[in-house]
């Protein structure tokens, strides 16, 4: 008897997304020629249609898109994928950043780009293991919406700066998984950000005492001492 073989694995499938026709097969043809396979969509509206269908592992996603901008894109792509999301942008302002971030963007390139440098950042993104939302949970009485930029604690609305949220919002990806404060940056401010690390220990303190949080019996964020901060879960 004569068994068929295994059919191979299909490469990793991007779906690049821009509305610059030069900028798409630039990137088209630096991952194609890395194996990837790619499509494209020229705004928001196909994307979704697109990353629907196709089920892409990565988006390329531009910020700046015709229909829907990539910061909806990424918060209603959200609710149906976990594909890993690059975005893109034009601008470099520090809330651009956090605001794609909050929204589930894993990763941050700003305009003009070297090409090497995205795909060096795909390949890292697709080694980057997914963690299974289910296997833990945020704290009880801890309520985060990132599509909203709202969090509440017991039903109320607790005001925080877009740095704060950020921060909340990284930790709140990983319940329970300790982040350091080089990830925390690299999440928060982007890898370009060039400054003192200890810049996170203060966010952290101004979002606790916001969140009414005791670190010596922490409630909602926890410290790992000499290694970073981690989510408490329930």
């Amino acid at each position: 008897m004569q068994l068929n073989p295994a059919a191979p694995a299909r490469p990793p499938r991007l779906l690049v997304v821009d509305d610059e026709p030069p900028i798409v097969e630039l990137v088209r043809g630096y991952l194609e020629r890395e194996g990837y396979e790619v499509l494209s969509a020229p705004d928001g509206p196909r994307a979704l249609e697109l990353a629907r269908t196709s089920s892409p592992d990565v988006l390329v996603l531009d910020v700046m898109l015709p229909g829907l901008d990539g910061i909806e894109v990424c918060r209603q792509l959200r609710t149906f994928s976990d594909a890993y999301v690059l975005m893109l942008t034009a601008r470099g302002e520090e809330i651009d950043r956090i605001v794609g971030l909050s929204v589930g963007a894993d990763d941050y390139l700003v305009k003009p780009f070297s090409p090497r440098e995205l795909v060096a950042r795909v390949k890292a993104l697709l080694r980057r293991p997914r963690t299974t939302l289910a296997t833990s949970a945020p704290p009880a009485g801890l309520t985060l919406d990132e599509a909203r930029h709202e969090v509440r604690i017991d039903g109320t609305l607790v005001e925080l700066t877009a740095t704060e949220f950020g921060v909340l919002a990284a930790l709140a990806r990983d319940p329970g998984v300790v982040l350091g404060r080089a990830a925390l940056l690299d999440r928060i401010w982007g890898p370009d950000f060039v400054g003192d690390d200890h810049l996170v220990d203060v966010h952290v303190a101004n979002l606790r005492r916001k969140l009414g949080d005791d670190p010596e019996h922490p409630r909602f964020v926890e410290t790992m001492r000499g290694v970073g901060y981690r989510l408490v879960t329930r």
